[in-house]
């Protein structure tokens, strides 16, 4: 009898053990009493079953990563890709998660693919390298649809990486450096041409101050000189030697012009040569200063000695 006691003893604590359950915090408790689900999951603590009546399954309510494989398709402009996402969802009803669905991770899984697949044919290229934003709220959106029905919420989806054949890589490559080759170009006709305006400008100023030509030819051989290690050909500019034939003109003008031929240099006439009328002879007229035009020798003033005596050819014995 004692014996008797002692097995029912020792069954009631095992009882006890396998009743009690304890539920973490980020877990909850789905218990099942003959088959039937209670109508609310058990919130985290110790939690004491019917033995061998309840029956409890816990539901993790963490955010779920789940890594979506690699799925091959054609873009809308007839571009082959692979195309890998990642997709985080968590449980937000764990009744519905538990009863409505049999492994709601895998069928998250399914889904995501489907729709990667879906989102792949219904794109361009263009919108899978740049405008990803677009894509993941309309992924987003269509795994909403059927994620509500088993409980789940889903946070986010993302795109990690799609991969392009080697084919469209370099075209890629091509397009890319032909468009930075006419930016350049654009950039260099730019320069050019904002330097033609600076050039225009200062022509105009030196056009108008020519001293301005000549300060710019010395700065520029002067630039060109501190190498010391070239020859040097300077033009020389004819504005100066233009310059030179005007002031040897204005120094020749004021000179005493030579005395005419078969005068004497007292002012006496020559052997045999008549003296002239006293009326003939007129004061003589101020001296008179005429300009020679530039690379012309001075003109010589009839005026400045008076009328000019000339000897007579014949002799005193004719």
């Amino acid at each position: 009898m004692a014996a008797l006691w002692v097995i029912l003893a020792i069954a009631a604590v095992l009882g006890l053990l396998s009743s009690f359950r304890v539920v973490k915090q980020y877990e909850r408790g789905v218990i099942y009493r003959f088959g039937r689900v209670s109508s609310l999951p058990k919130e985290p603590g110790p939690r004491m079953l019917v033995p061998f009546v309840d029956r409890m399954t816990k539901v993790n309510m963490q955010v779920v990563t789940l890594p979506v494989p690699s799925q091959d398709g054609i873009t809308r402009d007839n571009v082959s890709v692979r195309v890998d996402a990642v997709l985080y969802f968590r449980v937000v009803d764990p009744i519905r998660a538990t009863v409505d669905v049999q492994n709601y991770e895998f069928a998250m899984l399914q889904v995501a693919q489907t729709s990667l697949r879906s989102i792949i044919g219904k794109s361009e290229l263009d919108d899978l390298l740049s405008g990803r934003e677009r894509l993941h709220e309309g992924l987003e959106l269509m795994l909403s649809t059927p994620a509500t029905g088993w409980g789940v919420h889903i946070d986010r989806v993302e795109i990690k990486d799609v991969a392009l054949p080697e084919s469209m890589k370099r075209s890629m490559a091509r397009q890319a450096e032909a468009d930075r080759e006419r930016r350049a170009r654009i950039i260099t006709a730019d320069g050019e041409l904002q330097a033609s305006q600076k050039l225009s400008e200062a022509a105009r100023t030196m056009d108008a101050n020519p001293s301005a030509l000549q300060l710019r030819l010395l700065q520029t051989v002067v630039e060109v000189a501190a190498e010391k290690n070239s020859t040097l050909v300077m033009p020389f500019p004819v504005e100066m030697l233009r310059f030179f034939d005007r002031a040897a003109a204005r120094g020749g003008t004021g000179a005493d012009d030579p005395p005419a031929d078969g005068a004497k240099a007292d002012g006496a006439p020559a052997d045999g040569a008549k003296a002239p009328a006293t009326d003939e002879l007129a004061a003589p007229e101020p001296q008179s200063a005429v300009e020679a035009a530039p690379g012309e020798p001075p003109a010589l003033d009839r005026r400045q000695t008076g009328p000019l005596q000339i000897p007579d050819p014949r002799s005193s014995e004719e």
